[in-house]
């Protein structure tokens, strides 16, 4: 599979390895017919109302993640793309054994923002909730942005990145439990991944 993508932009490459193994893990997960357990809602998620104008900060996840590979110095592309690997293979895993869904709030009214969900929703899938990806590759990419030296752009990615988190449980596409979940994982894998002695590291070192 590497072989096959050599002729591509390093940037590019990583990233389609590392981003597609995601998409993998999710349609994957999805195919297996198995009874959802609904997740509870805590009291900081009934904190945060259900809000489908933040359906704009929800779609540029979208965005953060290739910015993460485009803006993110040489020696983090390889890294950013094994912790997502491994984000994909450990919430597959989840997905398929013990499948999760919450009580999603009805989509009332025409406006752009609810037409926006709506649209939204047509790729989405109930299930796939713990750990959430969503919030494992929004965490990741926030951590290949953050430069010490372009301090005021790491900020700006960390600040990003902590809207987009919230956006997500203003959607009501995961809630905190699953959230946090995903967040924890993709720091987790981060850490797996960054280890040089690691029985997971690939061998593939070329940017």
């Amino acid at each position: 599979m590497r072989r096959a993508l050599d002729w591509l932009p390093p940037r590019l490459r990583h990233m389609l390895l590392g981003w597609a193994s995601v998409g993998c893990a999710y349609s994957l997960g999805s195919l297996w017919p198995r009874r959802a357990i609904v997740l509870p809602e805590l009291a900081v998620d009934r904190w945060i109302p259900f809000n489908p104008a933040a359906i704009w900060l929800y779609a540029s996840f979208f965005l953060i993640v290739p910015a993460a590979y485009l803006f993110a110095s040489p020696g983090r592309l390889l890294w950013l793309q094994r912790a997502m690997q491994w984000c994909a293979l450990a919430a597959g895993a989840a997905f398929l054994l013990w499948p999760t869904t919450l009580a999603y709030p009805p989509i009332v009214g025409d406006g752009g923002h609810a037409e926006a969900l709506r649209f939204f929703l047509r790729f989405d899938t109930p299930h796939n909730c713990l750990p959430s990806l969503h919030g494992a590759l929004t965490a990741l990419a926030a951590w290949a942005l953050w430069d010490g030296v372009r301090r005021w752009r790491s900020w700006l990615a960390l600040a990003w990145a902590l809207a987009i988190l919230l956006s997500v449980i203003q959607l009501r596409r995961h809630l905190f439990i699953d959230l946090s979940a995903g967040v924890a994982l993709g720091l987790l894998c981060g850490l797996l991944a960054a280890r040089p002695d690691t029985v997971f590291s690939l061998s593939y070192r070329r940017t």
